[in-house]
């Protein structure tokens, strides 16, 4: 930090951003506008229909996932689950092994039609690739955040798959929370039926 200085801090999360990759399912490059306006479409869709968007992830990605559960169940009126509970976890990890802890739950809770926002710094996490196996097989529109390594397998797994080529988790965790906020922004803003909108608010009423 010393020798770069906090402007060069800035310009590269600013080059790994501005170069952010939304591919479909087919491979095709969508760009981040028009990626995160068919996410927003879709998540406005399901709201609609009143169906569940389910968050996974590990580590720092877990709490990436229970925060913006948060924030759409609050601000969006959006129903959101994600597997946190303790009892849970250690009683799926115990029982059939850590790599089912959400494909499990899954399995049992999610509808055709649901959604999954899976994020994985690495896009490796066996347990992050399980779950998005199960997610289509079982119909449900798949979403996946990415970085490192451009060929990670979770990449070419979604319906939409944002990939930003940050070289380490830091970065990696820094850019996907940015563009998490980013879609929350403008699905908060596509009608939830509140004056307010996150762009606007101050952080002691978002949280």
């Amino acid at each position: 930090m010393a020798r770069r200085g906090w402007h060069g801090i800035v310009a590269e999360y600013a080059q790994l951003l501005g170069g952010l990759s939304m591919r479909d399912r087919r491979g095709r490059e969508l760009g981040p506008d028009a990626g995160l306006v068919l996410w927003r479409k879709l998540t406005v869709a399901l709201r609609r229909k009143k169906g569940t968007i389910y968050l996974i992830g590990n580590g720092a990605s877990a709490s990436m996932a229970s925060h913006v559960a948060a924030d759409l169940a609050k601000n969006a009126r959006i129903h959101t689950e994600v597997f946190s509970d303790l009892s849970l976890i250690t009683a799926i990890s115990n029982d059939m092994g850590y790599e089912n802890v959400f494909a499990e739950p899954l399995r049992r809770r999610s509808r055709p039609g649901d959604m999954l926002v899976a994020i994985s710094s690495s896009g490796r996490s066996p347990n992050v690739l399980s779950a998005t196996d199960l997610a289509a097989s079982r119909h449900l529109t798949i979403v996946t955040l990415s970085a490192m390594e451009p060929g990670n397998p979770l990449r070419s797994m979604g319906d939409l798959n944002a990939y930003v080529a940050a070289p380490t988790y830091g970065k990696a965790e820094s850019c996907h929370a940015t563009i998490l906020h980013s879609w929350m922004d403008l699905v908060v803003i596509d009608g939830a039926g509140r004056a307010s909108t996150h762009l606007g608010q101050p952080q002691a009423e978002r949280s």
